[in-house]
């Protein structure tokens, strides 16, 4: 017996239409989601075609609905920390859809971004995400499509971005360390120009209040930073109780220094980070009170954003608040 007298038979539009008991033309814009249908009649076609396997032709599908059903997502992230929570987050919207979605990593080079944003037009896709591994504002992008800003907001007001509110996130960890009794606390933060550091750092302080033992410490976004940050206060105040820190591997060099001094977190001095990044966080010794971005979220509002934008809607920009993640560095064991 031969292949092709063993290959399935294929499943054609028409029979589609047949067994749902419509005409061509209707099973056409059921499967695309276009037309004015009822919504039991658009309910009937799919049944029949998962019934009986049918497969979409996505060329056939795109020239029919003039979509190409796919989007791109320019990211300045080449590690993938923060756009890679924020993609899966947008595909679980998007992939509803059937539309797929394109990385495309800029390398921080401008030159780089306007070569993909140049190849994205040219293959037709529906609109573009913007994201990177800052949530400190960027310019925006000229596409002359949808485009929706994730995380990484644009400096247009009225462009679309779904951006994290840094400054709530640090209300939430001085609460929590207020909540456990510190009243002497220390805040060391990321650099000075980088929006996010400054944002965490002043919402911080603000909260603390008295209990605040001086101006916050800005430095880099490192473990080393974190370990020198230590020496520094624990010259000045000694008597400290608690260090909060505006990045989770800034807390976990302040942790490591604490250790070797001989001071025990929590019991004498409590610690906070921030990104909830796993590969620090639980990582820390002992693992770290942190706040969650909420990446995944972010990318699917931002996802449901763009299919608005597409549809000819015109979605808000929003700020979605961080989650407080308590571990053993303020509480215990």
């Amino acid at each position: 017996m031969t292949q092709e007298q063993t290959a399935a038979p294929v499943v054609r539009i028409t029979d589609v239409a047949a067994l749902a008991g419509v005409s061509i033309g209707t099973a056409s814009k059921a499967l695309n989601d276009t037309g004015q249908l009822r919504e039991e009649t658009r309910a009937r076609v799919r049944e029949a075609a998962q019934k009986l396997g049918f497969m979409m032709d996505a060329r056939g599908r795109a020239l029919s609905s003039g979509r190409s059903y796919t989007v791109g997502m320019i990211t300045t992230d080449s590690f993938g920390r923060f756009s890679i929570p924020v993609m899966l987050g947008a595909e679980d919207v998007l992939s509803a859809g059937q539309i797929a979605v394109l990385m495309c990593d800029t390398r921080d080079d401008a030159v780089r971004e306007q070569h993909y944003l140049r190849s994205l037009a040219s293959r037709r896709v529906d609109g573009i995400i913007v994201t990177g591994r800052s949530s400190d504002p960027r310019p925006p992008v000229s596409a002359g499509m949808p485009v929706v800003y994730a995380y990484t907001p644009s400096t247009d007001p009225d462009d679309v971005s779904i951006s994290l509110d840094d400054g709530r996130g640090a209300e939430l960890l001085a609460d929590h360390l207020l909540s456990t009794g510190r009243r002497r606390v220390a805040y060391v933060a990321g650099p000075l120009h980088h929006q996010a550091a400054v944002v965490r750092a002043r919402a911080a302080a603000d909260r603390l209040g008295d209990a605040l033992v001086e101006a916050p410490l800005h430095g880099d976004w490192s473990e080393r930073w974190g370990r020198q940050a230590v020496d520094l206060l624990l010259r000045r105040s000694p008597d400290l109780d608690g260090i909060a820190c505006g990045s989770d591997q800034i807390a976990r060099g302040v942790c490591d220094r604490l250790r070797e001094l001989g001071k025990a977190v929590p019991t004498d001095i409590a610690v906070t980070g921030f990104d909830d990044w796993n590969v620090m966080a639980l990582a820390s010794r002992p693992p770290l009170t942190t706040v969650n971005l909420r990446l995944e979220e972010l990318g699917r509002l931002a996802g449901q954003a763009l299919l608005e934008l597409i549809s000819g809607g015109a979605p808000e920009s929003r700020a979605i608040e961080p989650t407080l993640v308590i571990r053993e560095s303020t509480i215990g064991s």
